[in-house]
């Protein structure tokens, strides 16, 4: 089946029209004081005619434990977890301290575009663009990347975040059209620890 653009994207977000749509699938999350957490995630790219997308992520951990998945410095009340601190409206832990399966851990929101200035050197069939992604733990990251034939690169080129906020100092993000499906790899530097992967995930188009 022929690409279509969707009805009413702005021209100017055409390089990203292949992300448009609702997203879901799972993934892993893996970092040191982590052990592997498997999540479920759904991803939202949606547009209102501007020359950018609006993006939706909300990941819910399958099954965890608090005092073996979130190191004690992402749960105090002066920290939180690199993604999100969890959402207050959500079910609380157990008397056993365990999650119940689909407990929300982290969610975002931000705004994608295509930059209207194009870097010198880059290929014709790649465009610039620009990312910006805030989350409830307190931290809003400016990424700029690269996108074309179905990929993204991204790298964080500003991170403010709020004196209550876990520390996290850089950040990648790699997103892949793999027949149909939507892979990404999301990459952190955060409690002096290197950059590194932190969670990754397989989604499907609903």
């Amino acid at each position: 089946m022929a690409f279509a653009f969707p009805e009413g994207l702005a021209p100017e977000a055409y390089p990203l029209a292949w992300l448009v749509g609702s997203w879901r699938g799972e993934g892993v999350i893996a970092y040191p004081g982590i052990p592997e957490t498997a999540f479920v995630q759904d991803v939202v790219f949606d547009h209102d005619g501007g020359p950018y997308l609006r993006y939706e992520s909300t990941i819910r951990v399958l099954e965890a434990e608090v005092p073996e998945t979130v190191p004690e410095a992402w749960t105090t009340d002066d920290a939180a977890e690199p993604s999100a601190h969890p959402s207050s409206d959500q079910t609380e832990p157990s008397s056993e301290g365990h999650l119940a399966p689909g407990r929300i851990w982290s969610t975002e929101t931000g705004y994608w575009r295509v930059s209207p200035e194009r870097p010198e050197g880059l290929p014709e069939d790649k465009s610039a663009i620009e990312v910006m992604i805030a989350d409830p733990s307190g931290r809003m990251t400016l990424y700029l990347g690269v996108v074309g034939n179905g990929r993204v690169d991204l790298s964080s080129d500003a991170m403010v975040r709020t004196s209550t906020s876990a520390e996290v100092t850089a950040s990648n993000r790699l997103y892949g059209n793999v027949q149909g499906q939507l892979l990404w790899v999301w990459e952190l530097a955060a409690f002096g620890q290197p950059l590194q992967s932190y969670a990754s995930a397989k989604l499907d188009r609903l």
